[in-house]
Order: structure tokens, then sequence, then C-alpha cells
């Protein structure tokens, strides 16, 4: 292990070799991964400034163009005939023999590539046979790594039975820190035909290879394993109260394990017992608003509303699928337009005020007004810069198509103005697109630019499938551009390929486009793409997110953006789950956090009864899909209305229903303690705030679970330090001050608190703390018991100093040393059942506090001993 404090401390931690200063490490958005920030903040403020410019520029390296790698043979499971594995370093789609094929169909085969030079691998592209072939790969495994013995997952897909090649991103950042790789590992799991051997055509790799870019990178991954060990360490020491081991380590690497504001947590409450420091360290922290992380990690819960007008002769738009909704959030307007309502298009334009929760009929036939004609499945977005909302495509019957112009007609109406432009009447005769519809559109107010993506292409044959491709048009000098078309896309890159039905949200400050799920030909897709504005790529996030806990596969969900919380909203429509072939009707809700890159389900409903439905019509949406949401970020609710409920004998049935949907977030804990799960900590709906509980929320119960753990220690020196009537008096008024009262769980959890009173044993010597005296603590703050397996006579003390000290801590007044190898600080119970180990219980306690820090500033949530195989 390198001399970290002969090296300079914690900055020689972010070398990219002995004695080179370099920056830390960090992803490609720029954040520094896990752990580093914590031991950045250590060092001077002029080095800080330095990594930080180094960090930056090793961004902009790592944008360069990805090369072709070049590669060889390194090793294989096993190859049938003549199709060795060397065959595969060419592309000849049109010659059988041109392949790699396994002598076998079972899991254990491979082909192992070595890299001529070290590289970032970015991109892994496979050819193909020209015809469709039985011996593709349906599933398979993608590893890479320095050496062949520790390779790390990098894909898990397929490929399609077709003969285009296909392109797919590899993993190659992991805990925020880029990686580079030797070898690749590829690892066929199963063929399109079944009982059939593999076979790989050809394989093509494109990265980073510029020596300065990779060698840096390498000694950046390198030093980033090594402080994660260090920290890992420095966790275990102190967590086992190994003090003097803890305390050498860090100085002889310099290190820190986490933020000094932690540590000073850590000393205050854990170490010295000074819970009144504790929470003053705890008020510190919720004014420079450090508890938002968790706040906006804590799970939803739906609040459905059904709105109905207060007059209910008021007019209200009819039933309708297909329709089309924008919103106007400065304004407080939700606006409708068009749709299907089981017999005929529609030509109707509505405003929806929020404020007086009103519907406002603007024209029952738009064309009245010199507007578009009746439509459905077209597409509708508002401009809030301009203040206009712009209209593209729509459905034209196949038994229609004969008699009626397939003109790409285009709309734009001003709000201040209450007047229809048509801006075109076939948009594509100036570069835009051909009649479409299922599409998608989105506005950049900013740049003033509109972008269409997919939908299918109204033609006369109506057995041709012609996909629209990715367009935008430029308002400010009415330019439509072709961006990409479906039939051709840039070589060994990541193909966008066009669908109907799917969504596409625009996130302004990264000035990005998410295009996932929606339909192709026959298939359901559940892909995602991130297709960058500014630079015109294309990265993959998932080829199919439902293996990742996402939704089923999906079409005509529809979706939401909150850039300034970081996440997305699904609503699903049409779904098919895996392996099926039968589409069912089902909503359910999801998040997904861009931050995390994970998807939660927040609601779903599997009921499919028509009485059922019937009973819950003010109380939950039925399922349907073709209908429409919309999003106000500012008082933070969704917006459905109308759809498709696809019953069963009644085809033609559509909905009218305006429903209002708030997310409630819920208080939770959200891992285990010491490598246990933290049971003592239930999800919790905030009584401050209608959306997310607050700082001042989540402060108050971190002042509960300290204050509880001061009582529990007053009541365990009883006799001793303290008098039970006092314990009593701290129960009844500090600690009932920060319990929510109107929370029935919370509640019972603090009138059993009272327990503790009738528990505590006279003695000098040794005062026992039930391990886990509300097992009924359902949701409060109990610590829980530690694992078995403790010495039955660890000391433990009364409410300041360290409670139970190995040789190597600070020692309470008037404690008996332990032996030096601190065994007393151990998970353990004793053999009836007791905890006597205080510092456990406040290590415990401090891990569970952490709970409301940033990942940033934490120790690792790994622990040490996790690490030990037990194969």
């Amino acid at each position: 292990m390198p001399d970290y404090k002969a090296l300079g401390g914690a900055a020689s931690l972010f070398s990219y070799g002995p004695g080179a200063a370099a920056a830390a490490p960090g992803s490609v958005s720029g954040a520094l991964p896990f752990g580093s920030q914590a031991a950045i903040q250590g060092l001077g403020h002029g080095v800080q400034q330095q990594l930080h410019l180094q960090q930056d520029q090793l961004q902009q390296l790592l944008r360069a163009p990805p090369l072709r790698l070049d590669y060889d043979i390194a090793a294989y499971s096993s190859f049938s005939a003549s199709y060795h594995p060397k065959h595969i370093m060419v592309n000849k789609p049109h010659d059988q023999s041109s392949r790699w094929s396994s002598g076998s169909n079972n899991q254990m085969q491979y082909i192992l590539l070595k890299l001529d030079h070290m590289a970032i691998v970015q991109t892994i592209t496979f050819g193909k046979y020209h015809k469709v072939h039985v011996c593709n790969l349906k599933e398979f495994k993608v590893y890479g790594g320095m050496t062949p013995n520790n390779m790390l997952e990098l894909l898990h897909s397929g490929l399609r039975n077709d003969s285009e090649q296909e392109t797919f991103a590899l993993k190659h950042k992991a805990n925020g820190v880029i990686f580079p790789c030797q070898y690749i590992k590829i690892v066929p799991l199963l063929a399109w035909g079944a009982n059939f051997n593999f076979s790989i055509w050809h394989v093509e790799m494109r990265g980073i290879a510029q020596p300065e870019i990779v060698e840096r990178v390498y000694w950046q991954h390198a030093n980033y394993r090594e402080t994660e060990v260090i920290r890992l360490c420095l966790k275990h020491f102190r967590q086992r109260n190994f003090l003097d081991s803890f305390q050498r380590l860090q100085e002889c690497t310099n290190l820190q394990l986490e933020d000094p504001l932690l540590t000073d947590l850590h000393r205050q409450l854990v170490i010295n017992g000074d819970f009144d420091g504790a929470e003053e360290l705890l008020t510190r922290a919720a004014s420079r608003l450090l508890f938002e992380d968790y706040i906006g990690g804590c799970t939803y819960k739906p609040n459905w509303r059904r709105i109905v007008p207060s007059d209910p002769d008021s007019p209200t738009p009819g039933m309708r699928g297909g329709h089309q909704m924008c919103i106007d959030v400065d304004n407080g307007v939700i606006y409708l337009f068009g749709g299907w309502n089981g017999t005929q298009d529609l030509s109707d334009f509505w405003a929806y005020h929020q404020a007086t929760e009103h519907w406002v009929n603007l024209s029952m036939d738009t064309r009245k007004q010199s507007g578009p004609g009746p439509r459905s499945c077209h597409k509708i977005c508002f401009d809030p810069k301009r203040g206009a909302i712009y209209i593209l495509g729509k459905y034209v019957d196949p038994e229609s198509r004969p008699n009626v112009p397939l003109d790409s007609d285009f709309w734009r109406y001003d709000i201040s103005a209450s007047k229809w432009t048509r801006i075109s009447s076939n948009t594509a005769q100036e570069g835009g697109p051909e009649l479409i519809y299922d599409h998608q559109m989105v506005v950049d107010a900013k740049s003033q630019v509109l972008y269409v993506f997919g939908g299918r292409t109204i033609v006369a044959d109506v057995a041709q499938t012609v996909y629209s491709g990715l367009y935008a048009y430029d308002i400010t000098r009415n330019q439509w551009t072709l961006i990409r078309t479906d039939t051709s896309q840039p070589e060994n890159t990541i193909q966008l390929k066009s669908r109907i039905g799917h969504s596409m949200l625009l996130n302004p400050l990264t000035r990005e486009l998410y295009i996932f799920a929606g339909q192709r030909n026959k298939d359901y897709l559940s892909d995602f793409y991130v297709y960058e504005m500014d630079t015109d790529t294309v990265h993959e996030v998932a080829r199919d997110y439902t293996k990742l806990g996402g939704p089923d596969a999906g079409f005509t969900q529809r979706a939401t953006i909150d850039t300034s919380l970081g996440e997305f909203y699904v609503l699903s429509g049409l779904m098919r789950e895996k392996n099926a072939t039968q589409e069912t009707v089902r909503n359910s809700f999801w998040v997904y956090s861009l931050k995390k890159n994970k998807w939660t389900r927040v609601y779903q409903n599997e009921n499919t009864g028509a009485d059922y439905w019937a009973q819950m019509a003010d109380r939950e949406p039925r399922p349907r899909y073709a209908h429409q949401l919309v999003y106000d970020h500012t008082r933070r609710c969704q917006y459905l209305f109308g759809g498709n409920p696809g019953e069963i004998g009644n085809p033609n049935l559509r909905l009218d229903d305006l429903w209002e949907l708030r997310l409630v977030r819920s208080v939770h804990c959200r891992r285990t303690v010491l490598g246990r799960p933290a049971q003592w900590l239930q999800p919790r709906l905030t009584a401050c705030d209608p959306n997310r509980p607050t700082t001042d929320d989540v402060l108050r119960r971190a002042k509960f679970l300290v204050r509880r753990q001061r009582f529990r220690e007053m009541c365990q020196s009883a006799g001793q330090h303290d008098d039970p009537l006092r314990a009593l008096q701290y129960l009844q008024t500090q600690v009932a001050q920060v319990v929510n009262h109107d929370d029935e769980a919370e509640s019972k959890a603090f009138r059993e608190l009272t327990g503790y009173l009738f528990r505590w044993t006279m003695s000098s010597k040794k005062a026992t703390v039930p391990a886990n005296p509300d097992a009924g603590l359902a949701g409060m703050g109990g610590m829980g018991a530690a694992a078995p397996g403790n010495a039955a006579g660890a000391h433990a003390f009364g409410a300041g100093g360290m409670a139970t000290n190995g040789s190597q801590g600070v020692k309470s007044k008037g404690a008996q040393p332990c032996i030096p190898c601190g065994i007393c600080m151990r998970m353990t119970d004793t053999a009836d059942g007791t905890a006597t180990d205080t510092y456990l219980l406040r290590t415990e306690l401090y891990e569970s506090l952490q709970e409301f820090f940033p990942d940033s500033m934490r120790e690792p949530k790994e622990n040490l001993v996790d690490l030990v195989p037990m194969g």
C-alpha cells in the first residue's frame, strides 16, 4: 500500500501516479464520487481549487470522440467446425462462415478479448449475418476489467433477430468513477433458436484510448479503490470502538472518514454523550439545508381527488380519448383540444382554470375561428415565452385516406390575441415531417426550438409502415431541420429507433430529451434514451428498464417532469407483461429519479371489474389508455382527463372525468444500521406540508431519536447517577416536546417509552437496559437489539461520557478497563436478552442520524465484514 503520508496526505489520493498532481475522481457530469468529497473537504482552499480545476479539465478530455479499439482473441471456451473466434474481428455479413460458433449451447461459453491498449470502453457493436439466423444471441452478458480474473458486468442485453448491426453502451463508470479495461469478456446465454449453439458474427468496440487520458483515469480509479478500502477500515475500527487503531490509521493516511460536521456529531453523541451538543449540530445542519437529499428520497403516497364542477349545469368537455392537453403554469390554465368521442373526431377547444376549478369553452369548432379541423392522436405543446400553443399531426382512418388530402398542417394559437394561425399547410414541403400521428412534441422555450420525434406516417398504402424521425423547428426563423431519420443514423452509435405512443420529455437545465417506451411494429418497448441537443448525441440508459425494476413495456403511457426535483413521472396505459401476448389496461404510477437512475412504483391497482370501479368512481380513477396528463410544477400536482377504459363489449366508451393527483412524501428510514435492517422507523406522512416533509419536520424527528436515547440512558443509570423521577420529568417535557402527537403510531411509541422506567436495576456496577423493550415501537426510533454473542459483563454507564469502553477508548468515570481488544464493543446481547453496550446503542443512533445527510458527507454505506467471502 502506498505511503500516503509520505506522498503528501489526502492530496496524493487523487494523483495519477506516484508524485503526480491530478484531479479528484469524478463522473462525466463533474460531480465528485462518493467518498472523495469528504476527503477533499479536509484540504486547503488552494488545493481544493486546483483539484476541481483539474477535474474539470479531465471532463473536457473525456468528451473526445470515441475511437475504434483494436483487440485480439485472448481465450475462448470452445468452437465448432471452422467457426474460429478470430472470425469476429472482421465484418463479412454475407459470408456465413465468418463467425464464431460455440461448440456447445450451455452457459459456460465465452470469448475473452484483450485490447491492444488499456482503454475506456464506451460501446460495443455486434455485426450480423445479412439474414435472420437462429444462432444469433437472444441474451448475453459483457464483462470488463484489467485482468481476466477480476471483471465487472458491463452489459446484460440481447440482440434482435434481424440483419441490422446493433450498438450498445457499456458501463464504464462505477460510484461516479470512470474505470479503464484491458479485457472484455462476452458470455452468450441464449440463442434465438432453441437448442442451437451460439454465434457471433462481428464485434467492434469504441472508446477513449488516448494514453494521456487513460493513464490519468487508471490512477484515479486505483486511488479511489485504495481510498475506499481505508475508509471502510476506519468505519470498522470506530464502529467497534478500536479507537487507537482508528486514530493511527487516520494519522497515517491523513484521510477523513466523513464530513467534519458528522465527525463532530459522532464525537459529541457517541464518545462524549453530549446530547445537547449533538442537537446543536443537527440544528446547524438543518440551517444549511443538509436534509434536502433525504427529503427528496422519501417515498411518495398518491392522493387522488376527483374534480367535479360546483355547478352541475356548467359546460365541461365531453367523453373522449386521443385528445391533447397542455398547461400554462404561470397563469394556472390547462388547455384541451380535440380527441375522439367514440364516434367522431372533435375540434372543440377548452380552458380549465385551476384557481376556480371550472371549464371555459373557447370554441366548439375551431374551424369557425379559422383554426384547425377535427383530429385525434395529434400533439400540442405550450410555449411560455410567446404565450402560444402549437398543434401538429392527426390520425386518418385507412378507409378515408383515398378521399382526403394527407397534408401535414401546422398551427399556432396566440393566447393573448385568441387567434389561430396556420403556420404551414404541409410541413413535408418545408423540410418537416409528413402527416404523422402518435408522435411526441416538446418546445425549448429558451432557444425557441420545437422538437418532434417518432410517430407513424400516414400513407395511402395502409399495408406500408413508415416511421417518422427526429425533427427540430426553429420558431424564430420558421425553419425545419431533419436531425435523424428512422432508417439512416450514424454508424457505430446508439440507434434511436422511432416508435409510436412513446414519451418524450425536455430537461432545459441539462438540454436533454428523455425518450422511452412506446410501440414499434408489434413490439411494446421498455427502453430509455437520452438525446443531448447541443452535441447531437444519443445515450442508452436502459435497453429494458423492466429488468431494472421499472414499469412493464407500455404504449400510450403519459409522462411529466419536474426538473427542480430531478425526477419524472409516468402514468401507464396499455401494458404488456413479459412473455405475454395480450395487452392489459392497467394504471400504475411511477417516479424515476434522474440523479439515482432509479424507478419507484408509487401506485397500482390491479382491479378490473366494472362493479368495483363503479364503487370507486369518486375515490380513484379507473384504468385507461389514450388519456392525457399534465403537471403543474409550481403547485406540484398532476391533472388527468379522459381516455379509453378498454371495456370489453363497449369499444366506443370514452371517459370525461378530471382528476388531481398530489404525491405526498413520507419520512422513513432507507437502509440498515450496523449491517442489520433498521426496522425502527416506518413511513410517516408529515402533517406540516401537503406534499413533502420540511427541514423542520426532519429535524424534529432527529431530535426525538437523540432524546429517546438520552432518556434510555437516564433510566439505565437510575440509582447510580439519575433519579427515576427526573427521567420521568424529562420524558414528559423534553421528549414529549418533539413528538408528533397527531400521528397515532408515533404517539403510541412515545407512550411505550414509559416501560423503561420499570426496567432498571439498582446496582453500582451494572444497569441493564432491554435490548428492544419497544418491540411494538414500530416506526419510532427504537435502536433495536444487538446481534447475539456479546460478552455478558460488558460495562455500561450513564448519560455522559463514553458508555462502554475498551482500553483504547476514552474512559468514563469509574469505568473498569476492558480487554484491550475491544471485544465488549461487538454487536451482541447478553444471555438474558439485555444489551449493556451503550457505545453500541449510540453508534446505532449515530448511523441512523446519518440517514438524514447527503451520501457525499457520510461514511461508506458498506461494512467491512460484508466483504468477507462465505463460499
